[in-house]
Order: C-alpha cells, then structure tokens, then sequence
C-alpha cells in the first residue's frame, strides 16, 4: 500500500470541557501542533457550546459511539468508565488513542509513557496508549536519569497535591470555600470529603483497608515499577491534598545502589530532558507552586544527603510541577507528536 504523508490528523478531545481538556486546547495551541480539523466532545449538557481554538469557534459535540468516524488520534481526559467505555470504540474507529485515566495504565498490552523515559514504547502500542499518573510523573521525569547512572533500588515519597488532580470543580470549591472562610462564611464541601480552605488531608481517594495505602499511592507504587521496568524497586508513598490550584509538590528521598554524592546528583539533572534546577540555597529558593504552575518542566531543588543514610548512598529533594500540564497534558500531547502514525501512514 501506498504510504502517504499525514502531518495533519484529524484529532478528537473526549472530555474537553474539563479541565485537562482545556489545557489539550493550549498546549497544542502553544505548541503548534499541526491538525486538520480538532472534534470537541463532551456529555450531552455541553453540546452546542463553543470552545475557542486557533481563531475558530468549535462546536462541542455529545461523546456517542459515532464520534470518531475519521478520526486520527483522540485524547481523553474524561474518567476511567468513559475511557473503558470509548477508547474502543475509538481504536475500532481507526483513532490511536492516548488516555489521561487510570482505565488502562496496568494493561501489559497498553504503553504506559512518560516521553522522557521510554518514549520508544510508543511503536508498541495496539491503539491506546496511556497517560501516567501525574504524581508519578510529577518524580519519575527527575529519577529517570538518576536511575539510569546509578540504580535507585528504594524510593521515599511525600505528595503535595493540587486541587486540579481531581479536576475543574475542585479548584472552583478551593476558590470558592477560601472566599467564603476569609468572609467568615460558612461552606459545605461538595467535591472534597473535608474542609479545603486552610487544610489538607489524605488525598481523596479509597484506602484499602488491609494495607492502609489509598489508591493514588498504589498507583504511583505499581506505576514506578511498571514505567522503570523494576519490579525490586522498593517504594513507600504518602499522598496528601493540600490547598493549591494546580502544582503538585513532592519531597522524595531515594537509596541508590552505589554511594552518590549531591553534585553528582546536580551533574545529572542539569542536562536532563523537562528538568529544571531551581535550588538557591542562600536565597532559600526552591521549587515552589506558584512558579511551576504554567511551566513545561519539572522544577527540582533542596538537593542534599539524607543524613539518615550514613552509607551516603541516599539523597533527599523537593520537586514540583503543573499537575495540569507535564502532570496531564502537556504529556498526552508530546505523545502525540512522537507517534510514527502521525508521519507516515
């Protein structure tokens, strides 16, 4: 068969009107992402509205199971029930789809792809291919070329998490009980399960409870070995919903197998692929939410030994970034631009 230049997909949004799906919009905006035509859909409730993208006015469509006649590659941030449900159907359709839900992340048979550590599973996939979790990606994009110079065999982690990891109506509850506590108003929660204004809490997702772990620390545990291809990682996580709209934080200490020093660590990450070192020790400045918020990489600071590590095998960081973009994304879309479908066909 004759192959044919195809630079310009035909490229679906399922979930569009949320808050991932608004930044698919930018971020392919921002990046020049080359398309033919761009399908908004979303539930029934949205159809007819218009979103605005490159000058046009797109009329959002209701998701049905005709959505994808044409199209080329489709991006869902929708939940795992309609990823189950419509990615399918998408692939059925001839669409190469790339997930933002944890629907398939733990399939053996779907690519599970951060683009800076094994971008090189994108030409295995069967169709879907699968987002991240975005605490995971929030520490694997600086552990990666750790790992890769000198193996990390146990991994500490602390979760910071925004708002915007459990989408668009929590960040308006965040906003909205802040308000009303500064105003010395009373607010019920709808969204989050506890106060959110001046509080945090477990992160809001079930606790098993024979081992004590909520789910997002599972997922970050089993998604760690799965995108490291190391099943002995040992891995420790406690995530937490903090007060911020939209850069998770987290502090990891990690063990190596060879003793590493802070400079190396440094040496390491200065020339890594969607790092960026902010870690001034004498202006005590270091990765912060508020100036990772809206940035394509992963901020990383507070680089020093763990002094519980007499070994000097261990080295403890603060790392943050926009849960929204590197988190969601912004790592959707560079899988799309790395998909050999999207240049030959």
């Amino acid at each position: 068969m004759e192959t044919k230049v195809k630079n310009d997909p035909v490229v679906a949004i399922a979930g569009v009107t949320g808050a991932v799906g608004a930044e698919f919009i930018a971020t392919m905006d921002r990046r020049a992402f080359p398309l033919r035509k761009l399908k908004a859909l979303a539930s029934a409730r949205s159809a007819g509205k218009t979103i605005d993208f490159r000058g046009q006015k797109i009329v959002i469509e209701e998701l049905t199971e005709r959505s994808f006649d044409g199209v080329d590659i489709a991006l869902f941030s929708a939940g795992g029930g309609i990823s189950r449900k419509f990615a399918p159907i998408a692939v059925k359709a001839g669409a190469v789809v790339i997930d933002n839900s944890s629907a398939f992340r733990m399939d053996p048979n779907v690519p599970l792809v951060i683009p800076e550590i094994n971008a090189g599973r994108i030409r295995e996939h069967k169709g879907i291919i699968a987002v991240p979790n975005c605490a995971a990606i929030t520490a694997l994009v600086p552990l990666w070329p750790i790992h890769r110079n000198n193996r990390i065999k146990r991994l500490i982690l602390s979760t910071y998490q925004a708002a915007s990891g459990a989408g668009a109506a929590a960040m308006e509850e965040l906003v909205e009980s802040t308000r009303a506590y500064l105003n010395g108003e009373a607010f019920q929660p709808k969204v989050m399960p506890h106060p959110y204004a001046f509080n945090l809490f477990n992160h809001n997702t079930a606790i098993d409870p024979a081992t004590g772990y909520n789910d997002e620390e599972t997922k970050v545990i089993k998604e760690t070995r799965m995108i490291f291809e190391d099943e002995r990682i040992a891995v420790g996580v406690t995530c937490v919903r903090v007060p911020v709209l939209r850069a998770h934080c987290e502090a990891i200490t990690f063990e190596c197998e060879r003793p590493i020093s802070e400079d190396e660590v440094r040496a390491i990450l200065a020339s890594a692929s969607g790092v960026r070192i902010v870690d001034d020790r004498a202006k005590n400045y270091f990765p912060m939410p508020i100036d990772a918020s809206g940035q394509d990489d992963v901020l990383v600071g507070r680089i020093r030994k763990d002094l519980s590590d007499l070994s000097g095998h261990s080295i403890s960081m603060f790392v943050a970034a926009d849960q929204l973009l590197k988190g969601a994304a912004l790592n959707a879309v560079q899988i799309a631009e790395l998909l050999p479908e999207r240049v030959m066909a």
